[in-house]
């Protein structure tokens, strides 16, 4: 059992037989009777053939893809065990049925989008002003009462009359034959009781044929009055009608005697003129079949001519002929039988040269890409080239670039084969007998050998790539004039049309003056005809000039021929290549503007991939030779060169093509992260051994060493070059003076300064490698302040070099080593920052560590020399007594030991640092004498015990301010007879 599912009457359906998404809102219920239908069976009925008893239902044909209501079904079962209802319903079988039947939720419409108050904007917007004028207007005119009262009685009268008729009567689709009608109208239930009712349904019957008959009276009464008021238009229509018939009366006379007037001018004007205009169609239409047989003698010449242009290699002019004769075989010569089998000789031929034209475009691009380097860069056979160049165009053969790369890439191989053997053959330490592959005799090259080839190799490559970049400006010059080409014609059609259309209307008026002078219009008509066989001209211009022309009448077509060259003439247009090779183009070459745009970007892209091939050839050389570690175990000089000639290279291949290629400098720089990797390790494991050995005594500082630090000049790094030959012997220093300065260092800290200058001037020759660089710096910095920390403040120079102890002297020479490593950390830093990218600075902060780190070494440094002194007056100051002799023997042996500290560092410390060294020492023996005199309970009386203190204070004090550089050093020491509160 089948059940429809439940709608709204009044929702907006869809109409699928409209072709846009229009909508309709559905019919009112009382509409719908008339479109009530049954519910199909399950098996529909077959057609009978009778087109009344035919099944409504929908197609399954016809309307399988069109929603139906008949797709909205529901089955008894699933209303019967709807899982989702708590219990079944009660009265389920006592329901009425109907839309209701089924509690269902309507979904809304997928066709529909959901309406809101944006929608009624445009539309509020638009009535909003007349809305307010209607308002206004009401106000100011009020409505007339007194307006025709008798009339809108009447009709109040009739409405109401009518309103007794009832509504089924009025109903557009009011039909008895509908059964639903019928029973309302004639309620036959009334009368189908029993027959003892005769008397009463006799006068039921009555009624109802007296209420129809008032109906029908009521109706009439209206019918009349309406006739009524329009009686006057219906007799004014009638008397329209009379007037009408006794126009068209008129009509037909005049029409009559003007045809007869027409007839006798054709027979006295006309029939001579037209005379006139047969004869010349006929003698225009034997002009035609002269050039017709004109043009089939041309065409019969097409294949020798074709034969005589191959002979020569003239590619484009056989295409071009081809071409034209392939056109008028499919427009002018259509359907002619000798030539049925012309066009597919002619398309076989065309096939012929496709392939003649590619074999020839890769011989030359093998004979100019292989011949010898040591000539010039120009383009070779220019001509030939562009020929060939617009042969392919022609043909539409847009992929012959491929056939260029692949020869470029033979090319290349090539020349490295060339050069390894010519190098190979020139050494004679190289037996080839023994050694037969090339890349195991190019490993027993050394590196100049083999350096020299690579220069040489790069030498080639430059030369091969200014080759192939001439060649491919031809090549490029050759489509940008088609392009230029195209688009000119294309305003010159412009041009064309606009002037056609002004010549159209010069022609009206010509016919116009022609007519009114009592001319031949047939002459107008002849010279209009003239310029029709252009293609005649253009292929007897291909064809060959010995081709037989037939006798007679040839003065007939000679204006025809001067009109097509001088029209032909203006679509051709001269050119000239970069090589100066002068062209002229015609229109034959269809490509669209998209397509030689992309051909231009094809053979820019070729000259990048030149230089890609060349760089990835000498990557495979490169690797070839660094197959057994030859390039890691470079010294910095040789590396420095074999990058230098590199960036070169590179730079010169950028130059040429356009375009930075970046696989060579990425197998550069593999070579060169090994490189560093060897660096960095020599230097540092140079370094470890010369801590490991250092004996932390003052150094003497070699003239060479100065010149170094001096080279150092406004935060540049140069290193400065080492003078070869007799040079002047100058003797060593005590001190490395560094911008005025003067540092006492040991050795290790002068090879130090010069490995770090080794690593920036390595940065500056291989920029590539600048991160790697300092990273490998901030890491040796660090080792040389992790492992001086180690040897001298935590005392390990004593098991490792054998010192018997650390003297303040060692000490303070460390402390001023690392003062002058921190000097140069922001230059080493401006160097470093000078060669990177802003992205990269952020490894700039490695040396804002190493600073710190430095400083803090620098005060531990600092710290421990006080130490020193500090625990020395806690040994002596602790037995101090206040008793004579004046001064005391403690203090004798601090004013002792005072001076020896002075001694050790004077020479090593600036004076400023010296001085705040002394202060730190004078404060911490203040410190610890006030202490003793706490507990000796001496206090600043002026007794006999205050005197001698201040005797053995004033010793104290007149010893230090003596020593070198300390005279004006306030030493305060009155705080010690401060007290404590």
């Amino acid at each position: 059992m089948y059940a429809m599912a439940s709608s709204h009457s009044s929702s907006i359906v869809p109409h699928p037989n409209s072709s846009k998404a229009l909508y309709r809102k559905g019919l009112d219920p009382a509409q719908q009777l008339g479109l009530v239908r049954s519910l199909p069976d399950v098996c529909p009925k077959e057609p009978t053939g009778d087109s009344n008893n035919l099944c409504d239902e929908p197609s399954v044909v016809a309307d399988q893809h069109k929603w139906t209501i008949y797709h909205s079904k529901v089955n008894l079962p699933a209303a019967l065990n709807d899982p989702r209802l708590a219990k079944r319903e009660s009265d389920f079988f006592t329901k009425t049925w109907g839309q209701d039947f089924v509690e269902t939720d309507v979904l809304p419409s997928p066709y529909l989008q959901p309406i809101n108050k944006d929608h009624f904007s445009s539309y509020i917007q638009q009535t909003s002003l007349r809305e307010k004028n209607h308002e206004r207007w009401k106000s100011i005119c009020p409505p007339k009462d007194d307006y025709n009262r008798t009339a809108f009685s009447h009709v109040n009268k009739s409405r109401a009359d009518l309103d007794q008729v009832p509504k089924i009567f009025m109903k557009p689709d009011f039909a008895l034959d509908d059964s639903l009608t019928f029973n309302a109208v004639l309620p036959w239930s009334h009368f189908s009781s029993a027959s003892g009712k005769g008397s009463r349904d006799a006068a039921s019957a009555k009624l109802l044929q007296e209420k129809l008959s008032h109906y029908l009276d009521i109706v009439e009464v209206n019918i009349a009055h309406q006739i009524s008021l329009r009686s006057e238009a219906f007799f004014h229509a009638m008397t329209s009608q009379h007037e009408l018939q006794d126009y068209l009366r008129k009509t037909s006379q005049a029409v009559k005697m003007l045809r007869d007037k027409i007839s006798q001018i054709d027979r006295v004007m006309c029939e001579g003129s037209l005379r006139i205009l047969r004869q010349a169609l006929t003698r225009n239409n034997c002009i035609k079949v002269y050039n017709k047989l004109k043009l089939m003698a041309t065409v019969h010449q097409t294949q020798p001519t074709v034969q005589l242009l191959l002979s020569t290699s003239e590619y484009v002019g056989a295409l071009d002929l081809i071409a034209t004769t392939q056109e008028v075989l499919q427009q002018e010569l259509q359907g002619i039988h000798s030539f049925r089998h012309l066009g597919s000789q002619l398309c076989e031929l065309e096939k012929l040269i496709d392939k003649m034209i590619i074999a020839e475009f890769t011989s030359y691009a093998q004979n100019d890409l292989n011949r010898p380097l040591e000539e010039d860069c120009q383009v070779v056979e220019e001509e030939r080239l562009v020929s060939l160049v617009f042969g392919l165009l022609k043909q539409r053969k847009l992929d012959f670039f491929e056939i260029y790369g692949d020869e470029m890439m033979a090319a290349a191989r090539n020349i490295i084969k060339q050069c390894v053997v010519s190098t190979v053959s020139q050494i004679d330490e190289i037996d080839s007998d023994l050694v037969t592959k090339l890349a195991d005799q190019m490993r027993m090259m050394n590196f100049s050998q083999w350096f020299n080839l690579l220069q040489n190799i790069f030498a080639k490559f430059t030369i091969f790539l200014q080759r192939v970049k001439a060649t491919l400006n031809v090549i490029r010059s050759v489509v940008l004039m088609v392009l230029d080409k195209n688009q000119r014609i294309r305003e010159m059609e412009v041009t064309a049309a606009q002037r056609g259309l002004a010549r159209d209307s010069n022609v009206d008026n010509d016919l116009a003056y022609l007519t009114h002078e009592g001319l031949f219009i047939s002459d107008a008509f002849s010279e209009g005809e003239h310029p029709h066989p252009a293609t005649n001209t253009n292929l007897q211009r291909n064809a060959s000039p010995s081709s037989s022309e037939p006798s007679g009448s040839e003065s007939v077509s000679d204006p025809e021929c001067t009109t097509d060259s001088s029209s032909s003439k203006d679509h051709t247009l001269p050119s000239v290549t970069p090589g100066g090779v002068e062209i002229i183009m015609t229109e034959d070459i269809k490509l669209t503007d998209l397509e030689l745009g992309k051909i231009a970007n094809n053979i820019q892209e070729l000259l990048y991939n030149a230089s890609d091939i060349c760089h990835d050839r000498c990557v495979k050389f490169l690797l070839a030779r660094a197959k057994d570690g030859f390039l890691e175990k470079l010294n910095s000089s040789e590396f420095v060169s074999l990058s230098r000639s590199v960036e070169v290279f590179v730079q010169d291949t950028e130059k040429i093509c356009g375009r930075r290629s970046m696989s060579l400098r990425g197998a550069l720089q593999s070579q060169a992260n090994k490189f560093v990797n060897r660096f960095h390790d020599e230097r540092k494991t140079k370094l470890s051994l010369l801590l490991d050995n250092e004996r932390w005594k003052q150094a003497d500082v070699p003239a060479e060493f100065q010149d170094l630090v001096d080279s150092i000049t406004d935060g540049k790094i140069i290193l400065p070059e080492r003078k070869s030959g007799c040079v002047e012997e100058r003797k060593p220093s005590d001190f490395l003076t560094v911008d005025g300065q003067k540092y006492a260092v040991v050795g290790t800290v002068l090879i130090l300064i010069r490995i770090i200058l080794e690593y920036c001037s390595c940065v500056d020759d291989i920029p590539s490698i600048t991160t790697d660089m300092l990273t490998r710096l901030s890491e040796l910095l660090k080792y040389f302040n992790s492992r001086s920390c180690q040897l001298v403040l935590g005392a390990g120079a004593l098991q490792v070099v054998g010192l018997k102890t650390i003297t303040t002297k060692n000490l303070a020479l460390s402390s001023r080593c690392l003062q002058l490593i921190v000097h140069y950390i922001p230059i080493i830093r401006a160097h470093f920052e000078a060669r990177m990218q802003p992205k990269q600075y952020s490894m700039l902060r490695q040396f804002d560590h190493i600073t710190k780190d430095y400083n803090d070494h620098i005060a531990e440094i600092s710290a421990k020399l006080v130490s020193i002194m500090d625990s020395l007056f806690e040994k002596l100051l602790s037995k101090y007594e206040v008793k004579a002799p004046v001064p005391s023997m403690c203090f004798r042996n601090i004013c002792k030991q005072m001076a020896k500290m002075h001694e050790a560092i004077y020479d090593l410390l600036p004076e400023e640092q010296t001085q705040n060294l002394f202060l730190r020492i004078n404060t911490s023996c203040r410190r610890h004498l006030k202490n003793q005199l706490c507990l000796l309970n001496v206090i600043n009386d002026g007794g006999p015990q205050h005197g001698m203190v201040a005797a053995d204070i004033a010793f104290y004090t007149g010893n230090v301010q003596a020593l070198k550089g300390l005279k004006d050093l306030d030493l305060n020491m009155g705080e010690i007879w401060e007290q404590k509160r």
